[in-house]
């Protein structure tokens, strides 16, 4: 099976790509009546492996050394507040542990499967992580495919690569593994998941010490080459990956590599392992996602690199945590259940918003080179001090006259609550009880309802995707990364949150009165007092590799 590339950029982007996107987008909607195309039940013969090997490639074994970092999870936002670590493999053994690697184990009456720091849609894990350096301490040069499931690096390619004062990180996605359980929906799951994936990076490395940069001038076709995923041979049968995004990982600010020379030499050096096959018997019927892949290619472009206009941010609340870095990146989990009465407060609730606006200077919003586009509708059901009802966040203050426009349900009043934070964009639209609403739009799950609050993420989407069909993607890395933060601020507020991709769009929409297809929602979220399972058991999570 061979991985398709097409030609896709900025300047002279082919309408039908974009015409492509809106299609999928429209056709992958859930309605009240009819929810996107997807199976009619699970096949479990076909399960797909949620760890990718490459058999035949030599197996590095990385150190469990994560327990040892002393970084607490506050420090990470303020600049230079934690210890700066040498690059050497010991360390990233670390980043990589804190951000793609297994946290726990989950054991169920004969049945096991594993959490990650990164978060995933249905746990599926459609995202594969690959590291490129050049010689290390402890580290010969080349390409590695990252093996979350006994904490390695497969050595793909060995390469003396002219990378020095950093690495990069490569992430791809394997659609399969999302489209198993979610049919037609699923591309849209993989980007979240590859947003999520690339604020966990960022974390991790912060606790480091260490700067990220997502390099936006790297083309798709680019990214395969480097990362072998364009190397058909390699995969024979196996599901194919599909290239996301390059990051350059470095503890002092200087240059990345340039793509060209880093692919030109390792075309010319050996390359190892053959991949594994996922489902032994899988069913590849959603062809509307190779399509939407297809439309989505981005080529090579000039760097992208945004400076926040809104640069009269104050700096981010200091935050009660004293919970290590690695404590509580680890303890994150997607909750099932909330206990429908715990209360937030006023200041937590705060901080947690304040975290999500696009300052260029703090994590993860630093190793984000564009502008916000997405956007907060509120259901506030339980936070002390504010009224239930509905809300929004704008990210971006110059984005605001355009949403009081497009939001045209009556009695919107936008009002402004009296303890807001004076530099926040926050504002109530309507008082009520919203529990309701939130619990219908989000395919009538209890969870949205019982918690201090919910939201949708709300992009600005006709006019992003007429930039670049390629932008859509982008677009749900961005609200996977607002995801992520949520997670991880819900758990240093003592409370937890989990992602809801099962909504119903139009409904979303028509509540807040939006009747044109400009700005569409992406992303569901809920956070709250989580009900622990008690019936599950949790285990280490490398116990294993004893």
């Amino acid at each position: 099976m061979t991985l398709s590339m097409k030609r896709s950029d900025t300047s002279g982007m082919d309408q039908d790509d974009r015409d492509i996107v809106r299609r999928y987008h429209q056709r992958t909607k859930h309605h009240m009546k009819r929810y996107a195309a997807g199976p009619h039940g699970l096949d479990w013969a076909s399960q797909p492996d949620p760890f990718r090997r490459f058999t035949g490639a030599e197996h590095i074994t990385l150190p469990l050394l994560a327990d040892g970092l002393p970084s607490l999870y506050k420090d990470i936002y303020v600049s230079q507040q934690a210890p700066e670590r040498p690059l050497n493999r010991d360390n990233i053994a670390v980043l990589l542990e804190l951000s793609l690697g297994i946290s726990a184990w989950k054991q169920y009456d004969g049945s096991r499967w594993a959490l990650r720091c990164n978060p995933s849609s249905g746990n599926l894990h459609p995202t594969e992580g690959y590291v490129v350096c050049g010689d290390m301490e402890g580290l010969r040069g080349g390409v590695y495919h990252y093996q979350s499931f006994n904490h390695g690096l497969e050595q793909r390619c060995a390469c003396s690569l002219p990378i020095s004062g950093g690495l990069l990180i490569g992430l791809s996605s394997i659609h399969w593994r999302e489209a198993w359980k979610y049919g037609e929906r699923a591309f849209r799951y993989c980007q979240h998941d590859t947003g999520h994936a690339l604020a966990a990076i960022r974390y991790a490395a912060a606790a480091l010490g260490w700067q990220v940069r997502l390099l936006s001038n790297w083309g798709d076709e680019q990214i395969a080459r480097i990362l072998g995923l364009d190397r058909s041979e390699d995969y024979a049968q196996a599901e194919p990956e599909d290239p996301e995004l390059i990051l350059w990982v470095t503890p002092e600010e200087n240059s990345a590599a340039e793509p060209a020379e880093l692919i030109s030499l390792s075309q010319k050096a050996k390359w190892q392992g053959k991949a594994n096959l996922l489902s032994a018997n899988p069913q590849y019927d959603w062809p509307v996602i190779a399509e939407v892949a297809a439309a989505t290619k981005k080529n090579a472009t000039h760097p992208e690199s945004h400076t926040n206009s809104e640069g009269d941010w104050p700096p981010l609340r200091d935050i009660p945590c004293e919970l290590k870095a690695t404590t509580l990146i680890r303890q994150r989990r997607s909750m099932q259940a909330c206990d429908g009465s715990t209360a937030m407060t006023s200041e937590a609730f705060y901080r947690l918003l304040d975290t999500l606006l696009p300052r260029s200077d703090t994590v993860p919003w630093d190793a984000w080179p564009y502008p916000p586009h997405i956007h907060m509708l509120l259901f506030i059901h339980r936070v002390t001090g504010l009224e239930a009802g509905l809300y929004i966040l704008t990210r971006d203050r110059s984005a605001e006259n355009g949403l009081r426009k497009a939001l045209l349900r009556d009695e919107l009043d936008w009002r402004k609550p009296a303890d807001c934070p004076a530099h926040l964009p926050f504002f109530q639209l309507l008082e009520g009880d919203a529990r309701q609403a939130a619990r219908a739009i989000s395919c009538h799950q209890e969870i949205a309802a019982d918690g201090a609050f919910s939201l949708g993420m709300l992009a600005d989407f006709d006019r992003v995707i007429e930039t670049g069909a390629w932008y859509y993607r982008r677009l749900f890395w961005e609200a996977g990364m607002l995801g992520h933060v949520l997670y991880l601020e819900a758990e240093a507020a003592g409370i937890q949150g989990t992602g809801i991709g099962c909504y119903f769009d139009d409904a979303m929409h028509d509540l807040f009165g939006i009747q044109d297809s400009r700005w569409q929602c992406l992303y569901h979220f809920t956070v709250g007092k989580g009900v622990p399972d008690t019936r599950l058991q949790t285990l280490p999570p490398y116990k294993h590799r004893d």
